[in-house]
């Protein structure tokens, strides 16, 4: 993959993780495979390059793909500004993240803990996700203004979709972080529109 190509993927990542966090809290469900996915790309500390975190496949990020046509096209459809506001607000607190060694370090540690996990419990088990949960609790949400989660009542008083939330918020933290890793900044977003949108159209093609 060439830089460009990883910047788009690992962006589509940030907007896949916002719009299971959006869906998972208004209707109560995800789709599991998303999930995984998801969730996987936490705990894949080593990767070869930021294809590899998300399994080798583009239909990996096929919603995230379209999210960021979406988002980025010049089509008329209204865009979602509460999906908008998760994904500003994902890469600001990697920001934040990144400013701070100590949280970082504490950020391995405990990811480093939640993969030794593994060896007795699925990534998508219910221990995991708890586990995945409370590194953001813990770690991310002290860094600023916790992002506010809009959707229904009854569905976010559901400790199992609380859990679930903040793991896939997590994901979107470890895609901020690859994202700025590639090379990805807020004015490629702002002045290389034109250049992401065509990459993703592409990516989505081979998905």
């Amino acid at each position: 993959m060439n830089d460009l190509q990883e910047q788009t993927l690992t962006l589509a990542a940030i907007c896949q993780a916002a719009h299971c966090v959006q869906t998972l809290s208004r209707t109560g469900e995800i789709n599991e495979q998303a999930l995984e996915v998801l969730l996987s790309s936490i705990i894949n500390t080593s990767p070869i390059n930021a294809f590899d975190v998300y399994g080798n496949d583009y239909s990996n990020v096929k919603q995230g793909l379209t999210v960021l046509i979406d988002h980025i096209g010049n089509q008329s459809k209204q865009k979602d500004p509460e999906l908008t506001r998760y994904i500003v607000s994902l890469i600001s607190l990697e920001r934040r993240l990144t400013k701070k060694s100590k949280c970082m370090t504490l950020l391995g540690d405990r990811i480093n803990q939640s993969k030794r996990q593994l060896e007795h419990y699925s990534i998508t088990s219910e221990t995991l996700i708890s586990s995945l949960a409370s590194i953001y609790s813990d770690v991310i949400s002290p860094l600023g203004s916790p992002i506010q989660v809009a959707g229904e009542p009854k569905i976010l008083k559901q400790p199992t979709n609380q859990h679930k939330i903040r793991a896939l918020l997590l994901a979107g933290i470890r895609a901020s972080v690859l994202w700025r890793q590639v090379g990805g900044k807020r004015r490629n977003i702002l002045f290389g529109r034109t250049k992401l949108l065509n990459c993703a159209e592409q990516l989505l093609r081979l998905a």
